[in-house]
């Protein structure tokens, strides 16, 4: 089983180039939008997963405190670079189960409850509702399984029109789908090899509404075709690949 830990570390030093970066993907400014929305500078917020701080910008400036955990040192040092003077640097696994957290207004998570394990999602949304004042809210962009589907569905289609068969299709192209029936079925899906959380959108109501959060809003946070397709056809357009983005009221 994969030390979070010391991945993280090791990741740390290269994490741009190796994390995919929701904010600056975000085709239709969607996040900027949500947290407009639910911003206040007399509210308190908390970030999870924070990674190197790529959020701080956009949520720093909205809320009157942002606190932001992350499990790796070396990531925590890259975010305090930022230099943001109302965001509290704190490091933390967020899969432990009664960790000391504040209570705030507004909590935000962008890919991180996506282990290939559902006891550490689950421990990790019970630790985002457990961190919310009643009535509080949460966004919380979670990787697709119907996106991932659809991208390789869509892909085959390209090869199609450009007169390759799909058996013919070289197998690499599907390296993403390595995983077993049963882990399929739980949407596990291998990122860089490495096998990975994905959500159906029912899934997102059953597991959210289980730990206690009323589910206000599942959006698509979409991302144009070359993330997912090297040189896409200007004929490849939407519906685009998405993560979803979901809103929930405790």
């Amino acid at each position: 089983m994969m030390n979070e830990k010391e991945h993280w570390n090791k990741i740390a030093p290269s994490y741009n180039d190796e994390i995919f970066d929701v904010f600056q993907n975000d085709k239709f400014r969607k996040l900027s939008t949500y947290f407009k929305k639910h911003g206040s500078l007399s509210k308190t917020a908390i970030d999870f997963g924070c990674g190197n701080g790529k959020s701080f910008p956009f949520i720093a400036p909205l809320f009157k405190q942002v606190i932001a955990f992350d499990i790796s040192k070396g990531l925590l040092k890259q975010a305090e670079q930022r230099g943001f003077t109302n965001v509290t640097l704190k490091q933390a696994d967020l899969t432990k189960k009664k960790l000391v957290l504040p209570k705030v207004d507004f909590a935000f998570c962008c890919n991180v409850i996506m282990f290939p394990v559902r006891k550490k999602n689950c421990q990790m949304i019970d630790n985002v509702y457990r961190s919310l004042k009643p009535g509080g809210i949460a966004v919380i962009v979670l990787p697709s399984l119907d996106s991932a589907l659809f991208a390789a569905w869509r892909m085959m289609d390209v090869y199609e029109k450009e007169g390759t068969k799909p058996q013919d299709i070289p197998k690499n192209e599907f390296d993403y789908f390595k995983a077993n029936k049963r882990d399929l079925i739980q949407g596990i899906i291998h990122i860089d090899g490495v096998p990975t959380k994905h959500y159906s959108e029912s899934e997102i109501k059953v597991m959210f509404r289980e730990a206690g959060f009323t589910v206000t809003a599942i959006d698509k946070l979409e991302y144009d075709w070359e993330t997912e397709i090297a040189l896409p056809p200007k004929w490849l357009k939407d519906p685009y690949p998405w993560d979803w983005l979901v809103e929930l009221r405790k």
